[in-house]
């Protein structure tokens, strides 16, 4: 996630913007720039890597008290200067802007700004924001702001500076997080409060679809349609830590509540109404319709998302599909030609197991493909092609969003390969689709209901033994849920096919065993219900994972958590939440840092 600050007021702005970017770093990002107002024109710094090196170029001396600040994480375009925010108009000296978010509609935005006359000086779907602006621009910042506003599609947040109002930044924001910093003849905005809590507490929160008119007197606000609307202002009581946690208590629970904008921000672009845009696969129809295998491989949580995407591409696609654990794999001599493909999943980009096995796949003459969320890490140097999740940085070692963000780009790579292939149709592409595009939303309305993940944690936390089940679909959410609750509670845990636990698991239940089922609805759920009752015949207790509506499993479970309708293939983002709270509130009440296990690194770079 990119970070944004900006700053109006008596002071200069620099040191402020520089010491806000430095308060943003816990966020991630890969670059990092400043724009300052100084005597009617807009002046910049921009650096690639740490922020340590914009600070080594921000070494003149500026008057200005007015500036942006930006961070940036790529996701539309190479990590590089040009790529980096604030970014220009036509005029650099007179307009530019700082974006958080997707602009959806940037391809069509920027042809019909292009036919227009205006230039492009990056590869930045962000850049389009700053041509609009500029397009509607006749000395009001705030309605050229709000008229640009009305024409994006996606989620973002945005601020601009002009060099015609030396006291004043508009931001907007829709679906994506901008807060106001109230001090003493002076206004910040950032993307979190975390930029600014050194020097004011003060704080308030514009709305979805609202423009933001900061001056050193405070702000104004108005709706898209022109209407003014009022905020109360907000005292933090946040301490540093508790800042850059957003007020959450651990890394790992504030990152469980991003996966609405995880996963959103890897869909982005990506699907708008009904289409599906991969450009990131960079295959030819040929090459796909000649695919006869594919092959996953990745490790720990990256691995479990190998598993979906099996039943995920042989379901939509119909390509036999064979996912490993990569250290397995590339010592196997696996059988593989041209007309394999090989997909290595890795958060970071830097596993030395998946990046083995993916070389090892192009000397064997294997297309090869990397879905990553760190764009310059060794492994897109090592294949044909990436595909980014756009997750953000995750701090907490046990990993959380970027497994659901994995999962939902390999809803697109499946369903990309079945478009191709013609192997659904082109109507029911379309209803997935639309599916797709409405599970951040999903994801939201679960984290945001009433659950009974804790009274169940209180119940069994110092259970010395918890066994996991699912089947089809669900066994992946069934191991990657019994993952997080081995990494972060130490409580021995097996995960098993709830078609194979009478082939040796069920000896390990007793009156003392709790058993987490997942029983979504999906075409296997009556043999999950036989499953259950031969969990409850042994004197376990179950702990299901069910869909709103499903009345029938409490005649069969011990306690039920339900995660809202959608179809049967996508449930995997929704059942795995329940999972990751139930770890995560058992850990909590042991008294464990959830945020660094003993003994787990957040990147295995050695075999």
């Amino acid at each position: 996630m990119c970070g944004i600050i900006g700053y109006v007021g008596s002071r200069e702005s620099k040191p402020l913007l520089l010491q806000g970017l430095e308060r943003l770093e816990y966020r991630g990002y890969d670059s990092a720039g400043i724009a300052l107002l100084e005597e009617a024109s807009l002046t910049y710094v921009r650096a690639v890597g740490p922020l340590e090196n914009l600070i080594k170029r921000a070494t003149n001396g500026s008057a200005a008290t007015t500036g942006l600040g930006h961070t940036r994480w790529a996701t539309h375009g190479a990590v590089t200067e040009e790529n980096a925010h604030p970014l220009t108009g036509c005029d650099p000296e007179r307009v530019s802007i700082v974006l958080n978010g997707i602009v959806e509609n940037y391809r069509e935005l920027r042809a019909s700004l292009t036919e227009e006359g205006h230039t492009f000086t990056s590869e930045t779907d962000a850049e389009t924001v700053t041509h609009l602006v500029e397009r509607h621009y006749d000395g009001d910042l705030v309605d050229a702001v709000r008229l640009a506003f009305a024409e994006l599609e996606g989620h973002f947040s945005f601020v601009v500076i002009h060099c015609d109002h030396p006291d004043l930044l508009v931001g907007a924001r829709h679906q994506v997080p901008l807060v106001v910093g109230i001090g003493h003849g002076e206004t910040f905005l950032a993307s979190n409060a975390a930029a600014f809590l050194r020097e004011t507490r003060l704080v308030e929160f514009p709305g979805d679809g609202e423009i933001v008119a900061v001056t050193p007197a405070g702000p104004v606000y108005v709706n898209v349609d022109g209407t003014p609307t009022e905020h109360e202002t907000i005292e933090l009581d946040w301490d540093d830590e508790g800042a850059e946690k957003a007020g959450y208590e651990t890394f790992m629970l504030k990152e469980i509540y991003e996966q609405p904008d995880a996963v959103a921000e890897t869909i982005g672009d990506r699907v708008r109404h009904g289409t599906l845009v991969l450009e990131g696969l960079d295959m030819s129809g040929k090459d796909v319709k000649e695919l006869q295998r594919i092959v996953l491989v990745a490790c720990g949580t990256a691995y479990h998302a190998c598993v979906v995407g099996r039943y995920l591409i042989e379901e939509w696609a119909r390509v036999p599909v064979e996912f490993d654990i990569a250290s397995e794999w590339v010592y196997r001599n696996p059988v593989i030609d041209e007309h394999t493909l090989v997909i290595g999943i890795s958060q970071s980009g830097e596993t030395r197991d998946t990046i083995e096995a993916l070389k090892l796949a192009r000397e064997k003459g294997a297309r090869t493909v990397a879905i990553t969320n760190m764009m310059g890490s060794q492994i897109t140097r090592e294949v044909d092609s990436v595909l980014y999740t756009r997750a953000g940085l995750e701090m907490a070692v046990a990993s959380s969003k970027t497994f659901t963000a994995q999962v939902a780009l390999l809803y697109l790579v499946a369903l990309k390969l079945a478009q191709v292939r013609e192997t659904l149709p082109a109507g029911e592409i379309e209803f997935i689709l639309d599916h797709v595009y409405k599970l951040p939303r999903k994801i939201q309305s679960f984290l945001d209901g009433d659950h009974p993940i804790e009274e169940i944690a209180r119940r069994y936390y110092d259970s010395p033994f918890f066994l996991y089940l699912g089947r089809h679909i669900g066994l992946p959410v069934a191991l990657e849920g019994a993952l997080k609750l081995k990494e972060i509670s130490y409580i021995p845990t097996e995960a098993y096919s709830a078609g194979e636990m009478k082939h040796g698991p069920i000896a390990l239940l007793d009156e003392a065993t709790p058993v987490v089922v997942v029983a979504t609805n999906i075409h296997v759920y009556d043999k999950i219900v036989s499953n259950i009752q031969e969990v409850r015949a042994r004197g376990a207790h179950v702990i299901a994972i069910a869909t709103d509506g499903n009345e029938d499993i409490q005649h069969h479970a011990d306690d039920v958590i339900y995660v809202p309708k959608t179809p049967a293939f996508l449930q995997v983002v929704l059942a795995i939440l329940p999972l990751q709270l139930l770890a995560y509130r058992i850990a909590r009440l042991r008294g464990l840092n959830v945020d660094q296990p003993r003994n787990l690194a957040k990147t295995v770079t050695v075999e």
